[in-house]
């Protein structure tokens, strides 16, 4: 083991003294590699040259478990299992004793990418791949030499296999060396295998958080529970941006079980022994709100400002040749305009967070992306350093971005009413809190102009794009530069079909308002994928040409977006008979470092659209677990689905609409289409797999609704008639 100690390592030796003893491994994320960028769709940067140590870490058990501690957090996106599988490999150890935890909330455990801790962008198994193998390649050469000292033979004479380490008829498990090995210095350096003699990376693999999961042992932020716990809720401005100008409490008071009101930043809190006194309380409460500006907001308002916008100038994101002449002197122009409406998260799981305060020390309990930022937020209310506040993370009924707030809301929110109120508290947001509380996927507007040559392609594109920043702000407003938000244009400004014209202008506008955005799953691209993908189809059909032959011919160059295209394609029979009534889309887009193409069959009856089947093929390079892959291709494809054909936030006199699943809805069970993923076998670096499935999958139903309509729907959700 390394002789430097920092402070994250000595608090990780303190917090499990009281664990088995045996070899406890960690690694480090070197300074000199972190970036405060979100670049989640580079390939990861080249592995420092010095190996890993005292981050997140490995503990081999005196009874041969062997438990791995992971710096992200688990949302259902399978990393439980995908990073576990990377050690695995190296350790060489037996899976079945293979254990997992969250790591505590450290700087040490900063993510390679963000500069903070935290989970998001589809970064965690790529930025993690080498270095969560290395641990791997750690341990089994502590092990190694640990026997071989101990047999007094050659390191040559030994080899690791199934949790054990064996030379001739010698056998010594894993748990047998672990406080041998746990003396030994750590090696210099370390040969990964090559990925010919990879065992279970790439073999489809069992997830090991379901059947916590299934038998209800799993433990969410819902579910933590302590002596002396109280539940509150927070009355919370009805429109954004107000404050509390007064409030009564005493018919709050009054309710049984409920023992504190107190006021806090966002709002009124009622502290009870249980939820529904909680509830109840609130319900009683009388508050009198100064709702300022935002009264004012209004979502048909907001779209024709949007409109009116897109029409003029906007900053420049990416520009070549002269894109004004090359359209005036065009063959033949396309014009469109996109537009979409805020959209809430809608995660299984409701916000919230449970706070317990004492002298010195603050401890949180919630299912939280961003540990490295709630951390120093919540020290800074509780009076604390960082380092004594301490977060357990739990499981997370989903997050898709909500989680992974800068400005920790849902935690600053607990830690608020926790100190206010003098005892531990669950701070718990209803379903209606949770739709109507803001941090939405923004809303916008696209306009592009594309001319044409004679041979139907692109000789000009001009996109201006209308979206609100959701760095502004923030810790991540250095991302930005020229006052462009690269979350609001990516898919477009980068796009193949845009880069690929000669003459191309795109321009952003970023209007402010009082409605907080945020990150939802596949940021930029839930919009500029489905503004590009649409419009493609529209050139396509002036160039006299086929969907599928004017993409390949657009992207001729680029083999990995060819790669998907032609596998979707192939294996949805596109080209061949479909039964009466059916018609097909599709659409290519890459994000997050992965390729996904999506083949969309659907019926159109009436006004109500029907997607019957979905073929979707996906090259994220090197594909860990491809069960995993899979899983999160079905689950992105519902997400988008969702969104397409119903997701909306509107508001009204500054308040939001929606309240629940009744009015905000998700695709139900007999809207489920049937859903078919190919992945492309691969070597290249890997990709993100939690969001690179959802960009697709509107534009691919929206072609596939003019193919059956002669219709072209630009506005989300689609709406006919």
């Amino acid at each position: 083991m390394s002789a430097h100690l920092d402070h994250g390592r000595r608090r990780f030796l303190q917090t499990s003294a009281g664990a088995a003893s045996g070899l406890v491994l960690g690694f480090y994320l070197p300074p000199g590699l972190r970036t405060v960028v979100l670049a989640a769709e580079q390939a990861p940067a080249a592995a420092a040259t010095a190996l890993p140590d005292a981050n997140a870490f490995l503990h081999v058990g005196t009874d041969d478990t062997v438990t791995i501690r992971l710096a992200h957090s688990e949302m259902g996106q399978g990393i439980w299992t995908t990073l576990a599988m990377l050690v695995a490999e190296e350790l060489e150890c037996d899976w079945s004793r293979v254990r997992v935890e969250h790591a505590p909330a450290a700087p040490v455990y900063a993510h390679l990418l963000f500069g903070v801790q935290g989970t998001g962008g589809s970064t965690t198994t790529w930025s993690e791949f080498d270095r969560y193998r290395q641990v791997g390649a750690i341990a089994r050469d502590m092990l190694v030499r640990a026997a071989a000292e101990r047999w007094k033979v050659p390191i040559s004479n030994c080899r690791a296999e199934n949790g054990a380490v064996v030379s001739g008829g010698s056998r010594l498990s894993y748990g047998a060396l672990a406080e041998a090995a746990q003396k030994l210095a750590p090696p210099a350096e370390v040969a990964l295998k090559p990925a010919s003699a990879w065992k279970i990376i790439g073999k489809p693999t069992k997830r090991l958080d379901s059947p916590e999961k299934v038998t209800g042992k799993a433990e969410f932020g819902l579910d933590v529970r302590f002596p002396g716990l109280m539940t509150a809720v927070i009355e919370r401005p009805p429109v954004f941006g107000a404050k509390v100008r007064g409030f009564s409490a005493e018919k709050a008071r009054a309710v049984p079980g409920v023992k504190a009101v107190v006021q806090v930043p966002s709002g009124v809190a009622v502290v009870a022994e249980h939820f529904w006194a909680a509830q109840q309380g609130r319900e009683a409460l009388q508050v009198e709100w100064d709702e300022g500006p935002g009264a004012a907001l209004d979502s048909a308002t907001l779209h024709a400002e949007y409109a009116a916008l897109a029409r003029t100038p906007g900053a420049k994101a990416a520009a070549a040749g002269d894109t004004a002449a090359a359209l005036a002197g065009a063959a033949r122009t396309i014009e469109a305009e996109f537009d979409g409406p805020f959209l809430a998260h809608a995660a299984m799981e409701p916000l919230n967070c449970t706070v317990r305060l004492s002298p010195g020390k603050c401890e949180i309990w919630t299912g939280t992306q961003f540990q490295g930022i709630d951390q120093p937020a919540a020290a800074k209310i509780a009076g604390v350093k960082p380092e004594q506040v301490e977060i357990h993370t739990t499981f997370l009924g989903g997050g898709f971005g909500r989680r992974a707030a800068p400005a920790s809301d849902f935690v600053t929110d607990a830690v608020h009413v926790a100190k206010a109120a003098g005892m531990p508290v669950k701070v718990v947001w209803t379903r209606e809190d949770d739709t109507r509380g803001g941090y939405f996927r923004p809303m916008f507007r696209h306009r592009a102009r594309v001319g044409l040559g004679p041979d139907g392609l692109p000789v000009a594109w001009h996109h201006v794009i209308v979206c609100q920043s959701i760095m502004a702000g923030t810790p991540f407003a250095a991302m930005m530069q020229n006052g462009i938000d690269p979350s609001s244009v990516e898919g477009v400004a980068d796009s193949p079909y845009v880069k690929g014209t000669p003459n191309h202008l795109v321009e952003l506008h970023t209007p402010t308002s009082p409605v907080p955005v945020l990150w939802w799953r596949s940021v930029g691209h839930t919009h500029t994928a489905f503004a590009a993908e649409t419009l493609i189809d529209d050139l396509a059909r002036a160039a006299g040409k086929g969907p599928l032959e004017y993409r390949r011919a657009l992207l001729k160059d680029h083999p990995r977006h060819l790669g998907v295209l032609n596998l979707a394609a192939e294996q949805a029979g596109w080209g061949t008979a479909l039964p009466a009534g059916r018609f097909r889309g599709l659409a290519v887009h890459e994000s997050f470092g992965s390729w996904v193409a999506q083949v969309a069959e659907v019926s159109v009856t009436g006004t109500r659209v029907r997607v019957h089947r979905v073929v979707c093929a996906v090259d994220c390079g090197i594909c860990v677990n491809p069960e995993g892959v899979r899983a999160q291709m079905e689950s992105a494809i519902v997400y988008g689905l969702s969104a397409a054909l119903h997701g909306a936030i509107t508001l009204k006199n500054g308040r939001v609409e929606q309240s629940n699943f009744h009015d905000y809805e998700v695709l139900r069970l007999d809207e489920m289409p049937t859903v078919e993923v190919h992945i492309v076998p691969s070597r290249e670096k890997p990709g993100g797999a939690g969001e690179p499935g959802t960009p697709p999958i509107a534009p691919a139903v929206a072609n596939a609704i003019f193919a059956a309509t002669g219709k072209r729907l630009r506005s989300l959700p689609f709406r006919l008639g």
